[in-house]
């Protein structure tokens, strides 16, 4: 006997004990897959036979059952279920989970039951258990169906336990073995003009049917790339050629180039045809009125064949492993790939608040704004006048009939094609499109996204990314990159990034340096990778730069109104107090942008931008008076008295003692001389500024335009594109200066060293060794297993270090101790908010709700709270 239950359904075992339920179901099912009541009741009570805990071990059986059923897990349920009420309980949790309910039956001979009884040492019950639980057996076998169980199987005898078989088949709706190519076409509702230019405007060809079937035509649509339509439904009323609509999708079904999901109006049309009393309203008069035109000879075959059609069409389709899924009404996570009633209803009307509007319809639940499921929606049935996106949600129904336009989207290329309707052939009951009112200037997206949820931040959180598959955000760091977000972060709508930290070059053991370029070059050489670049590293602070053509464009693209760009902190906050000196900063880099063609090129009307803005003083001002001046101006001022004590005291002694205090004096006076480097090496960086002219803007990525994230570019073409654009403005924007250098060669590993010696040696920061590639990997081949490699290693100068360590970090004794120091910790944070930063960019530019981008945005933040040096 050969039992087929779908993939997910709640299977009841159902039989007295001995019955043979528990090996049946170790034979047939995955032991994670049957919970049973026995072992329950020694999860609770340590004994498997303890009847007296059989309350809590149902307990314990229905809290885990749910947890498999709304985690989407085929589950068995191993008791004797022969009592009806034992049996209503799990009918009532595979409803609230939209699952099926099977029923499993071992209907066996009352002395086999008890024969395999007599041999089990723990059942030591008599035998009017078994006797009476046959009789309720029995009395329940009828009432199975009325029970709510979709599937019944019967078992009779041993023979037929033993042969039995189960074969798991996938619902009607799941077709997740089915990956496309789609073209999703919104509701056509008999605008068969519109839908047979849209298909050729796909690139689909008419092709006829040979023997289409009384009453309908012959005409089929066929794409030959082996693309497939996939229709949202509502298929007729209103419209002027319902009928041939109706033949065209149906055919190219029979054809397998498209599939097709019921509209509320498909549903209505199949009632009236199976003879129910519905009213001829929303033009089903019309529609009914073009099927009785049908020759009378064909009428009762084209009847039926459209009845088995109608009726054959399936709530709502799982395509392409689970990634997309369509529906007339939506579909809400909880309800994907699962069969019941409600499914079916959802499908078809949606869901309402059970109020009316001023037009007497009925008021719409906004389920697409609160959707958080990771798979996409396309559906129709309530009209919109775009398809827009919202929480990876798109309602394609552009009202054809109503004089809007009939659209398309294309998956995956998520491209919406649309065709406009040739005339209104409907009124709409709701206002549709009203040409004298000005379109809203924010998206349904945005309009959602005014407000994030704390919900989708707080607590352990594990985000994958597409470079590291799992990156955990510790409570604890969520709660302190919390208090930054909602204190000091600018508009949650410009962060569509943070950067990540930079891991320095491995501690140098070179006489007297605590970092130096043979580390940093090394690392790359040894992991394989040939070609770096070395870019000069200036000693500003981070900035992301956000940059919008016009304010416009913000608006549309970011759904910042009143603002055309922002300048921001590593930390998300703004760069600039002062609003009118950001404003004046952010015109001439869109001027410098304008300047060099950049938006042309780029077909782009934004741009984020990865910089460093300088001086370093203009954001840290209070740390260099609090911290590095202090330091400086102590120094400065005790030491000199310090030595002419000293030198004093020693002028009048002799021996020993002068020649102690005279050693004294010459390691106060290298004090003094690292305390004079220090004030010389924080003074490099910090200069007056009174207007726009004053500050030096260095971009070094272009982090993302529309439609792009440039992480594919290497980092040469950065410098270069970003060169032409510095060349417009070379007051206020800097070129930074790099080299290519091959790591494998040492006559260009000297020459960069050099060239970093100079750089520092002239009160330069450092420089920064970056892999040609953007996103650098390991050789799989090399090191036998593919991972992300730095994505830059900082080398910083002698004299630099010397405000990180301390102004005497030189001398022998400290670097010793320095050199202890572990990279370890810090490389791993800079990978993590690496992979972390791209993921945000890369959502934000396949235009994901804002709380997705934040997700990672906030991720960064939190990280930066890791216990990691901050010397490093």
């Amino acid at each position: 006997m050969n039992f087929s239950t779908p993939n997910l359904s709640l299977v009841v075992l159902i039989g007295p004990s001995g019955s043979g339920k528990s090996t049946f179901a170790r034979q047939h099912f995955l032991g994670t897959e049957v919970l049973s009541s026995d072992y329950c009741r020694g999860l609770v009570s340590d004994d498997e036979n303890n009847q007296a805990a059989t309350g809590d071990a149902f307990d314990v059986l229905h809290y885990v059952a749910a947890k498999r059923l709304a985690a989407g897990k085929l589950t068995v349920v191993d008791a004797t279920n022969v009592q009806r009420e034992s049996r209503v309980s799990l009918v009532k949790l595979a409803r609230e989970y939209h699952t099926l309910p099977v029923a499993i039956v071992f209907n066996l001979p009352e002395e086999v039951c008890q024969e395999r009884n007599k041999s089990r040492a723990d059942r030591d019950f008599g035998p009017h258990v078994i006797r009476n639980q046959r009789s309720q057996l029995r009395r329940s076998l009828k009432s199975l169906k009325r029970e709510g169980f979709r599937h019944i199987f019967k078992l009779e005898t041993p023979d037929e336990v033993e042969a039995a078989t189960i074969e798991r088949v996938p619902l009607w709706n799941d077709k997740r073995d089915e990956h496309g190519p789609f073209d999703f076409i919104g509701d056509v509702h008999g605008c068969c003009d519109e839908l047979e230019e849209l298909l050729v405007q796909l690139g689909y060809e008419s092709r006829p049917v040979a023997d289409p079937g009384p009453g309908w035509t012959d005409c089929c649509y066929v794409h030959p790339q082996g693309r497939k339509a996939a229709f949202v439904g509502d298929l007729v009323d209103r419209g002027p050629r319902v009928l041939d609509t109706l033949s065209l999708v149906r055919n190219m079904v029979m054809a397998g180039s498209a599939i097709c999901v019921p509209g509320n109006h498909d549903a209505k049309l199949l009632r009236k045809l199976r003879g129910k009393n519905v009213q001829l309203t929303h033009g089903l008069a019309e529609t009914k009125e073009e099927i009785d035109a049908i020759a009378e000879e064909q009428q009762e075959a084209f009847r039926k064949e459209l009845s088995s059609f109608l009726d054959g069409l399936v709530s709502h389709y799982v395509l392409d492993d689970g990634k997309i899924v369509v529906a007339h009404a939506g579909m809400k996570e909880s309800m994907q790939g699962r069969g019941s009633g409600k499914v079916r209803e959802f499908a078809l009307y949606g869901e309402t608040t059970g109020e009316t509007d001023e037009f007497g319809l009925p008021v719409r639940y906004p389920w697409a704004s609160e959707y958080r499921g990771d798979a996409m929606v396309v559906y129709g049935h309530t009209p919109v006048p775009e398809a827009e996106w919202l929480n990876k949600t798109i309602n394609i129904d552009t009202g054809c009939v109503f004089g809007g336009a009939l659209t398309a989207l294309r998956y995956p290329e998520l491209e919406t094609v649309s065709v406009k309707a040739k005339q209104t052939y409907c009124e709409p009951s709701r206002p549709f499109l009203d040409e004298d009112e000005k379109a809203p200037t924010l998206s349904s997206q945005q309009a959602n996204d005014d407000l994030l949820d704390l919900a989708d931040v707080t607590g352990k959180r594990i985000v994958s990314t597409r470079l590291r598959p799992n990156i955990t955000i510790r409570e604890e760091n969520g709660t302190a990159a919390l208090e930054v977000m909602s204190r000091f972060a600018a508009d949650p709508r410009w962060l569509v990034y943070l950067p990540p930290t930079m891991s320095p070059s491995e501690t140098s053991t070179k006489e007297g340096y605590l970092e130096h370029p043979e580390e940093a070059l090394g690392y790359f050489r040894s992991q394989g990778v040939p070609n770096v670049v070395c870019e000069e590293k200036h000693m500003g602070s981070r900035a992301v730069v956000v940059v919008c053509r016009d304010q416009e464009t913000a608006t549309k693209r970011f759904g910042v109104e009143e603002e055309a760009g922002i300048i921001t902190t590593r930390t998300g906050r703004r760069f600039f107090n002062d609003l009118g000196m950001e404003s004046a900063l952010l015109s001439r880099v869109r001027d410098a942008l304008s300047g060099a063609g950049f938006w042309e090129e780029h077909q782009t009307d934004w741009v984020v931008l990865d910089c460093e803005l300088m001086p370093w003083s203009a954001k840290a001002q209070e740390l260099v008076k609090s911290q590095y001046a202090a330091v400086g101006s102590a120094a400065n001022s005790a030491l000199p008295p310090v030595l002419e004590a000293l030198e004093s005291t020693a002028n009048r002694l002799s021996g020993e003692e002068s020649d102690l205090l005279e050693g004294l004096a010459e390691q106060f006076g290298r004090q003094r001389e690292s305390a004079s480097r220090f004030v010389d090496a924080y003074r490099h960086y910090c200069w007056p500024v009174e207007s726009v002219e004053d500050y030096k803007l260095a971009p070094f990525h272009i982090l993302a335009t529309e439609g792009k994230v440039h992480v594919q570019q290497n980092h040469e073409w950065h410098m270069q594109s970003l060169a032409k654009v510095c060349e417009q403005d070379p007051k206020v924007l800097l070129a930074t200066p790099y080299h290519v250098v091959d790591v494998t060669d040492p006559k260009q590993v000297d020459q960069a060293i050099s060239w970093w010696t100079e750089l520092t040696e002239a009160g330069g920061e450092g420089m920064v060794v970056k892999p040609l590639a953007f996103v650098p990997w390991k050789n799989s081949i090399a090191r036998g297993k593919r991972g992300l490699l730095q994505p830059a290693v900082k080398c910083r100068g002698r004299e630099y270090l010397r405000i990180i360590y301390s102004p005497d970090y030189t001398s022998e004794a400290n670097l010793s101790r320095l050199r202890s120091r572990g990279v370890g910790a810090k490389r791993s944070l800079a990978l993590r908010e690496f992979a972390l930063g791209v993921e945000a960019l890369e959502r934000f530019v396949r235009r994901e709700p804002l709380r997705r981008v934040h997700e990672c945005v906030f991720g960064v933040l939190a990280l930066e709270s890791e216990p990691v040096d901050p010397r490093l």
